[in-house]
């Protein structure tokens, strides 16, 4: 995983803690979704005005690899490319970075499935998503 053309900025929050003092596995997940919500913003395929349930995007399948620990007031951010865009998903790795040492503190590979809420079906990855994404990530 490298080379991302999106980042998004997270602040730790003491709440995202665990006992031992360090951000809890499980807050990784948001911090990838909501780096992926305004990744899906800037590329201009979701809007704050907009219901999630018209996005259509579930999460399929998500591995996380945990490298270091991240504590409250670790500045850090969310690296996010598109890796693949199949016909009903699209698999994205993204990084959670320490912005003041560059060292990556988890990474993940997500697999999204686009989805017709209304008919509770998978669906293929509509053609502006697909024209957005590859002109964007360059594949």
């Amino acid at each position: 995983m490298s080379e991302y053309k999106f980042f998004h900025p997270i602040e730790v929050r003491y709440e995202d803690l665990d006992p031992q003092g360090h951000v809890n596995n499980a807050k990784y997940l948001t911090y990838f979704e909501q780096a992926r919500i305004y990744y899906l913003m800037q590329l201009g395929l979701f809007s704050k005005d907009q219901s999630f349930m018209e996005v259509g995007v579930i999460v399929a399948d998500i591995h996380i690899t945990y490298h270091a620990t991240t504590h409250y007031g670790d500045p850090i951010k969310v690296g996010l490319k598109t890796a693949k865009i199949g016909n009903k998903s699209f698999t994205t790795e993204q990084e959670v970075i320490n912005t003041q040492t560059g060292k990556v503190l988890a990474t993940a590979t997500i697999v999204l499935v686009t989805f017709d809420y209304e008919g509770l079906k998978t669906i293929l990855v509509p053609d502006e998503w697909r024209k957005k994404i590859a002109e964007f990530e360059g594949i």
